[in-house]
């Protein structure tokens, strides 16, 4: 929500701007400016980390920490939802393997299967130690082995193939090094009749989940958190599966969607709380409810793009070990300089607007940075993501840098 502030408001905000460099919190901050005279540190102290959607992961440690149910931190953090079963399986692109081939270890009971028509071959004990599925021009598939040195080829086919085995683990062989993943392995054509495929691990969503949840919380932390965190993301892959019900793959394994690292990261007491809420999930509107969440809201939620991803207060996320609930980084006039040099010697800082929730008018949504021969204006967002800062939330306070030559700025 965007709150718009009244012109004298404006005013009389720039005018107290202009006497102080500390200012104190207010509803809505539009019109602050903070000069910038001479050689500077410029102080950020800020608040969150992450867009604030939805759950905060550490505001869902604090609500168990008081008490609240894994059922009571998921409706405080998606009111307007409604609870349901997410079940079935799921297609997850392994970014880091990026060959055109599907290369995986030898074991027994290991199989390849071709899609259409469906064929399934067992691949026989012949001394191999690894087996792949390498993708040709035309949409072809090579099925061939390797003892040592090069690979030999047992089999062609058309259209694409998957490995699976009987106790339905696999080890994946990436250049990063050997990965193991439940489920099937698939070469999966990223355009019909091309060559070029992507990895996609297929699996059931209750699998998938254990390579996602300790990555995406401390498994060790409270039960109840822990088990909101599995809801959260078995919601947030079924909204992302729904959404490509077309595509070779339905989710990826990186931060763009929600971090899978498969068996190996697998840990009890993640799979425990998996367990524990086997299936359950959120709905809206007879749809997956598209469930983000961040690290840390810094004690108030963002609006997203949907009704139930609400802008509000959050009592939960400020206890004493959420490190990310307030923080300050220190940069210097020059640090924005070398991202804006068209803007010659910064002046000035100028915060247009916020969105009007929390400390000092809450988000940076607009700014501009100003020059000795321009300025440029800039997003909360766009900042953040230059300066590697935690959100969007934040404030300057600005200081004279002693220790610099004054002749430095003659540039």
């Amino acid at each position: 929500m965007r709150r718009l502030v009244q012109p004298w408001l404006a005013v009389v905000l720039a005018l107290l701007v202009a006497t102080s460099m500390s200012p104190s919190a207010s509803a809505s901050r539009a019109g602050e400016a903070y000069a910038v005279a001479g050689p500077s540190t410029i102080t950020l102290t800020g608040h969150g980390y992450g867009h604030g959607h939805g759950m905060s992961q550490y505001g869902a440690e604090g609500a168990a920490r008081a008490g609240l149910t894994w059922q009571q931190i998921i409706d405080f953090y998606y009111p307007g939802t409604s609870w349901g079963e997410h079940r079935g399986s799921i297609k997850v692109w392994i970014t880091g393997d990026t060959s055109d081939d599907v290369a995986v270890s030898a074991r027994s009971g290991l199989k390849v299967t071709r899609l259409a028509p469906r064929k399934t071959w067992t691949l026989p004990a012949n001394g191999a130690k690894q087996w792949r599925i390498n993708g040709l021009s035309g949409g072809r598939s090579q099925l061939q082995f390797r003892k040592s040195g090069s690979w030999r080829t047992w089999k062609a086919f058309r259209g694409s193939g998957q490995f699976s085995s009987a106790n339905n683990k696999l080890t994946l062989r990436t250049p990063a090094g050997p990965k193991t993943y439940r489920g099937r392995l698939r070469s999966a054509l990223v355009t019909p009749g091309g060559a070029a495929r992507d990895t996609v691990n297929v699996l059931s969503l209750e699998s998938y989940l254990r390579g996602v949840v300790p990555l995406e919380i401390p498994a060790l932390w409270s039960a109840d958190a822990v088990r909101a965190q599995s809801v959260a993301a078995r919601t947030y892959a079924a909204k992302e599966r729904a959404d490509r019900r077309g595509s070779h793959y339905q989710i990826c394994d990186t931060t763009a969607c929600q971090v899978y690292g498969g068996f190996d990261v697998e840990h009890p007491a993640a799979t425990q709380a998996i367990q524990d809420t086997a299936r359950q999930g959120l709905f809206y509107e007879g749809e997956p409810a598209f469930t983000q969440f961040s690290s840390s809201n810094g004690g108030f939620s963002s609006a997203g793009s949907v009704p139930y991803l609400v802008a509000k207060e959050d009592p939960y996320d400020g206890w004493s070990g959420n490190t990310n609930h307030t923080w300050a980084v220190t940069l210097s006039d020059r640090d924005f300089e070398k991202h804006y040099p068209q803007i010659g010697d910064l002046t000035s800082i100028e915060v247009v607007e916020r969105d009007g929730n929390g400390d000092w008018g809450g988000r940076v949504e607009d700014m501009t940075l100003v020059g000795s021969r321009s300025r440029v204006a800039l997003s909360g967002d766009t900042l953040r993501s230059l300066m590697g800062l935690k959100s969007s939330w934040f404030t300057f306070s600005v200081a004279p840098l002693q220790a610099r030559n004054s002749a430095a700025r003659d540039r």
